[in-house]
């Protein structure tokens, strides 16, 4: 009998993931496992929906009116606009493949469960060059009495480890060890600053709800490799941090994948303006 994942079904093909096909298992030490397969015959689908999702992540539709604004005035100026408006998506291959596992993790979380991301944190990296300190995933449930955060860890390998996974949950594990997730703060004062007050004191409250025993805190961790991903998970998965579910992504070419959502990115964001 396969186990029962706090974070939900499958999604449904409409939903984001929903491309992917799911098995759900068990790694060699019983921690929950949801190992996902990214198949060709789908894989325009997939490209398409993390190429939008890339998009909301790292720029809001006021981040790209602004720079379209601001192109526009360069041009009508006569100067040229390609350098001169800072770009919103990473051109660094090693930053493009961790922000694509973190994009794919915190969509597919709030797919398959009822948690929701309260704020896109790429959209805050002072240099969009290099990767984001702090949690890569922080979803919120508010649906029951006691609020519940998802805290997850993304990695992308293009061939996966016993490293890799043991990266994973040991950032987890530290995750946990610090008590309350080391991103909490940021997103109730970006939630504050955005004037969605109401969510922002649900965020902050968060940490009166742990010292009152009343917050529930939950752990995924995301590898998206090639084919192989579902066997290292299983064999190196650490047991020790409970309340902790696994997803392997496994695929034939991540490289391309990663290539693929991000070739055209810029155009999808602006349209076809230079």
């Amino acid at each position: 009998m396969a186990p029962k994942l706090f974070i939900g079904k499958h999604p449904s093909q409409e939903s984001f993931g929903g491309y992917t096909s799911a098995e759900d298992c068990q790694t060699k030490r019983e921690v929950p496992h949801r190992a996902l397969i990214q198949h060709d015959q789908h894989r325009d689908k997939t490209v398409q929906q993390l190429r939008a999702a890339l998009v909301k992540h790292h720029a809001s539709a006021a981040m790209i009116a602004r720079d379209q604004r601001i192109k526009e005035n360069l041009r009508t100026q006569g100067y040229p606009i390609y350098e001169a408006v800072a770009h919103r998506f990473p051109r660094s291959s090693t930053t493009r493949k961790g922000n694509l596992a973190e994009v794919f993790l915190a969509e597919y979380i709030c797919a398959a469960s009822d948690a929701d991301l309260p704020i896109y944190r790429l959209r805050y990296n002072p240099n969009v060059e290099q990767s984001m300190k702090g949690d890569d995933v922080l979803a919120f449930d508010f649906s029951s009495k006691r609020p519940c955060i998802l805290v997850g860890e993304a990695k992308y390998r293009g061939t996966p480890s016993k490293q890799a996974v043991q990266d994973i949950v040991r950032g987890l594990i530290r995750s946990h060890q610090a008590g309350l997730p080391v991103s909490l703060q940021f997103v109730a004062d970006r939630l504050y600053e955005a004037n969605n007050i109401d969510l922002a004191d649900r965020v902050a409250d968060c940490s009166l709800q742990m010292a009152k025993g009343r917050l529930k805190i939950r752990y995924v961790g995301l590898l998206l490799s090639n084919a192989k991903s579902k066997s290292q998970v299983d064999k190196h998965t650490d047991g020790s941090l409970r309340k902790l579910v696994m997803i392997s992504l496994g695929m034939g070419n991540p490289a391309q994948l990663v290539q693929d959502c991000f070739e055209g990115i810029e155009v999808q964001a602006y349209g076809n303006s230079k």
